[in-house]
């Protein structure tokens, strides 16, 4: 019943801190997850409106599921103003948040997510998938009861569809390339004999 109301596909959105193709624990000893930070454009209301939606649905499956019938007075919810601070240590978010709505989906090993190109052919070349690229995504927002007190509203990662290529973020290691430039062959040719 309430699967198709807390589930989300966005429109275009930016990603961040991607792990789709391995999965990544920030702190070691955590359990590793396939992940990445979605970046929602501010301008995209019905992407926001849709989110806000489904997480309104996935509180209605807490009260009547994990949380007994009561719904806490604050619930806490995966998706942070960009242009505010995080919440892990109160340091404002990086530039590229700015003017977006963000947040952080995640799968479990077991459940790798489905990276497709425009066409929705699967991605097997991993070098196309970096933090900045622009793609759709789907993700399930979900109840969650920790250690029977802790409760709240958590992000589960679906399918990502690349839309486009965009800037790097993060900064990313040059091409050969960039780094030697046009390379000057040495040598005889073996055909001709003829020094390179």
């Amino acid at each position: 019943m309430f699967g198709e109301a807390t589930n989300v596909t966005t429109g275009e959105v930016r990603l961040s801190y991607v792990h789709l193709f391995k999965p990544y624990a920030a702190v070691p000893g955590q359990e590793e997850k396939y992940s990445v930070t979605v970046l929602v454009p501010k301008t995209d209301a019905a992407t926001k409106a849709r989110i806000d939606a489904a997480i309104e649905a996935a509180k209605q499956k807490g009260i009547i599921g994990k949380w007994n019938g009561l719904c806490p007075p604050i619930v806490p919810v995966p998706v942070y103003d960009g242009d505010g601070v995080r919440p892990s240590d109160g340091l404002p978010f990086g530039p590229e948040c700015k003017g977006h709505w963000v947040f952080t989906a995640s799968a479990r090993i077991d459940y790798p997510p489905e990276v497709v190109d425009a066409q929705g052919s699967p991605i097997i070349n991993q070098s196309e998938i970096y933090s900045g690229i622009y793609a759709y995504v789907n993700v399930e927002f979900f109840p969650y009861l920790f250690g029977g007190a802790k409760k709240g509203v958590g992000c589960g990662l679906g399918p990502v569809m690349k839309r486009r290529d965009g800037e790097p973020l993060g900064g990313s290691a040059p091409t050969a390339a960039q780094a030697f430039g046009t390379p000057v062959p040495e040598g005889v040719n073996p055909i001709t004999g003829i020094p390179f």
